[in-house]
């Protein structure tokens, strides 16, 4: 698989990394954790070596089947994790947003023994903490950065002003925003352009919509009471009703070039710029080599002017997150 640098950082990723968090968490079917650890390992057999994670994640058990997966073959892949929220220490039930120092010291210290690693190649604050200034938050992470245990510093789903005042502390390598043909917010909120003036990576999250993109669901799709999605306002029938035009556009798209929705979603990512690196996740080995096609699909400009002039002609219906999740995007 090629490979690609975030930013200037000069850390160097595979070209498509992976999402862990669906392996077990937020979505309808979990894998157990052998299950889980088998996918891993085929992902980096197939040349993926960069793996995204986080506390919240479980909470805590996705980054222990992530780092139990990758335990033989640490030396060759970057790790991500996140940190920023609270937790009931009686229930690990999550309880708001804490990016307060002493407990980013204590969430870092937490992944770094779940994650079974001396060095976090990529911490990210998951989101922005109203309550903390992002100096402070910068500032603890380059304490955990000089002291050896944190080797990168990344945010998600900032705004452009923040990410610029933590910039100012400590160099933001990577943003993690989500990033695709129907959440298009970076192009227009300002952050691409910090991202292109400051050197710093995008990785972009749900880079297939959370799945819809690949033209798997539609208005009759059942989501499970236990899948996150069933409470976003573009997963409700009607949204997606509406939001299947976007697919079908898609879909011609990729017949006329021989690919899969998600390989024309996932290449169109790749061709927006030489730092952005999607983190499409999955629960199945074949979607898994579905993904990673996207690679090698090269779209000219005439298809991506096509891709654009299609997209632009349908209206994407409904909200990312409902409301009290939306409002944690953006400060």
């Amino acid at each position: 698989m090629k490979k690609r640098v975030l930013g200037k950082s000069g850390l160097e990723v595979s070209a498509l990394g992976f999402g862990c968090m669906g392996l077990n968490f937020s979505y309808s079917h979990a894998l157990s954790s052998d299950e889980s650890v088998k996918l891993i390992r085929e992902a980096v057999d197939l040349g993926v070596d960069f793996f995204d994670t986080a506390e919240v994640y479980g909470p805590f058990t996705n980054e222990e089947i992530v780092g139990k997966a990758l335990a033989p073959m640490r030396d060759q892949v970057v790790i991500a994790t996140k940190f920023g929220f609270a937790f009931d220490p009686e229930t690990n039930k999550q309880t708001g947003l804490d990016s307060r120092p002493e407990n980013i010291r204590k969430a870092a210290e937490g992944s770094l023994k779940r994650l079974g690693i001396e060095q976090i190649d990529l911490l990210y604050q998951h989101r922005v903490d109203p309550n903390v200034p992002i100096e402070d938050v910068a500032g603890a992470v380059k304490d955990l950065i000089q002291e050896g245990k944190v080797k990168h510093f990344g945010m998600s789903e900032p705004s452009a002003q923040t990410l610029r005042r933590a910039y100012t502390v400590q160099p933001v390598t990577a943003l993690q925003n989500e990033y695709s043909l129907w959440t298009r917010d970076v192009e227009t909120n300002g952050i691409l352009d910090a991202c292109e003036e400051l050197g710093i990576g995008l990785v972009a999250y749900s880079p297939l919509g959370k799945g819809f993109l690949t033209g798997a669901m539609n208005k009759d799709t059942k989501i499970g009471d236990n899948d996150f999605r069933k409470a976003l306002p573009r997963f409700a029938p009607e949204a997606m009703a509406a939001n299947e035009a976007l697919v079908e556009v898609i879909k011609t798209i990729a017949d006329g070039k021989n690919a899969t929705p998600a390989q024309i979603a996932l290449a169109w990512l790749l061709a927006r710029k030489p730092w952005i690196v999607p983190i499409p996740g999955t629960t199945k080995l074949h979607r898994l080599k579905e993904n990673l096609g996207a690679d090698a699909l090269l779209l000219s400009a005439d298809d991506l002017a096509g891709i654009e002039e299609a997209a632009a002609a349908v209206k994407v219906e409904g909200g990312r997150y409902p409301p009290h999740l939306q409002a944690m995007i953006g400060r």
